[in-house]
């Protein structure tokens, strides 16, 4: 039996494959929609409009930065609990059995057959339309630099997050450092480097396969989610975004001045 139904949006939302821009970016956890045949995998409806089910605001600084910057943009359609589209489907954390303090029933004692579902519909359309992209990219000769955008909670486990943003990375910084050095530049704020969390093939899919697999500039950008819960929050994060993007982007050796 097929996870999502008929009548179910697809795995992936996507906007501006055309766009221009050498921008792309991606939203790994853009949605806390379930599928409707897994009810709510046993979680109180409260706890999945928290941050443990989706990256709450991500999106929508992402579809703002696109729309400014003419940029593709490629995001899951479902939420991180059902399969997270941002971890090796080899490794425990792909399909979580808790997450922070809330234990995920539905996701408990699983068979081979679920978890290929959840791979086969959710997880491999998402990367299968970015890496499309990516190729369809390279083959018509255009540059590209990679962002995966995401959000935080501004508190985690009772300690309260003081940073508004973070840069993170795994190998390779050079398109990472001229963004966080940029951001740093903006008044007002804390930006970490690669705090409270970094990129790693063991906690990350979507940069190291994308990204760095194929030698492209990229970043991904963490903001603190009480930032962007409301739209305007999100504009003006996207409008800070792009302006600190195209000037990293300047400065990113071999680009065009």
């Amino acid at each position: 039996m097929p996870l999502l139904a008929a009548d179910e949006p697809p795995a992936v939302f996507a906007e501006r494959r055309e766009g221009r821009s050498d921008f792309v970016f991606a939203v790994d956890h853009a949605s806390a929609r379930i599928p409707r045949g897994l009810e709510d995998l046993g979680v109180p409806r409260s706890e999945l409009e928290r941050h443990i089910a989706w990256d709450i605001g991500a999106l929508g600084v992402a579809r703002e930065l696109a729309r400014l910057l003419d940029a593709p943009l490629v995001a899951q359609n479902y939420s991180r609990l059902v399969i997270d589209c941002n971890r090796d489907p080899k490794v425990d954390s792909s399909i979580p059995r808790s997450s922070e303090w809330i234990d995920i029933p539905g996701n408990a004692n699983l068979g081979p057959a679920e978890v290929a579902a959840r791979h086969a519909e959710i997880f491999a359309p998402y990367h299968d339309h970015l890496r499309a992209l990516l190729e369809e990219r390279r083959a018509a000769g255009r540059a590209t630099i990679l962002v995966a955008q995401h959000s935080m909670t501004d508190v985690f486990k009772g300690v309260r997050r003081e940073m508004h943003a973070a840069i993170l990375y795994n190998r390779d910084r050079r398109f990472a450092g001229l963004v966080l050095d940029e951001l740093r530049r903006e008044r007002g704020l804390i930006v970490a480097d690669n705090q409270p969390y970094f990129v790693s093939d063991a906690t990350d899919y979507t940069i190291p396969r994308h990204g760095e697999a194929r030698g492209l500039p990229h970043v991904e950008i963490e903001i603190r989610q009480d930032l962007v819960g409301s739209v305007a929050g999100q504009l003006e994060w996207a409008r800070r975004l792009a302006r600190v993007l195209e000037n990293a982007q300047r400065n990113l050796p071999g680009a065009t001045p």
